[in-house]
């Protein structure tokens, strides 16, 4: 499956680690040995919100072990970078992976970064294991309080 967003089939080298994907239930396997995910963030990390022209960031201090994710299948602690959505136009299509080629309205990519092997983010970007991003398919239903609280931020940030 071609993601809308692509013209043509992703040409890189990246194999089976590249976006986006379509997650295809029938071929899930269920692992006994994976540990359960930890989180563990602190909103005094949280630094700011800004716009990059084409989506909105929501920056974190990671400077320190403060908010990070560990367990799962990952073999070290990561930290939390930056937090962003993917949307659409329409309510239909916004997500920017699918499951059987279903689209959700909006995706949220926690993305963090293993500084216990690479000193910087910008390291970590370029290397297998640099980088684990958490996605969060998203649908429409009742009022967030969290999300509401970012969503009236925005009008701050209406350029890039």
């Amino acid at each position: 499956l071609v993601h809308p967003l692509w013209q043509s089939p992703l040409s890189i080298p990246g194999g089976t680690r590249q976006s986006p994907i379509n997650i295809q239930w029938r071929d899930s396997v269920y692992d006994p040995f994976l540990k359960p995910l930890k989180i563990s963030y602190d909103p005094s990390t949280c630094l700011h919100i800004w716009n990059n022209g084409y989506s909105f960031l929501v920056e974190f201090d990671d400077s320190t072990d403060k908010s990070i994710i560990m367990g799962g299948p990952l073999e070290n602690q990561y930290r939390l970078k930056q937090f962003h959505f993917h949307w659409g136009a329409i309510n239909e299509w916004g997500s920017e992976h699918t499951v059987d080629s279903k689209f959700y309205p909006a995706e949220l990519h926690l993305v963090h970064w293993n500084a216990v092997v690479y000193p910087t983010f910008e390291e970590a970007v370029m290397e297998g294991n640099g980088l684990a991003v958490i996605g969060v398919f998203l649908k429409l239903g009742k009022h967030h309080e969290g999300l509401q609280t970012l969503v009236d931020a925005l009008p701050a940030i209406k350029h890039k």
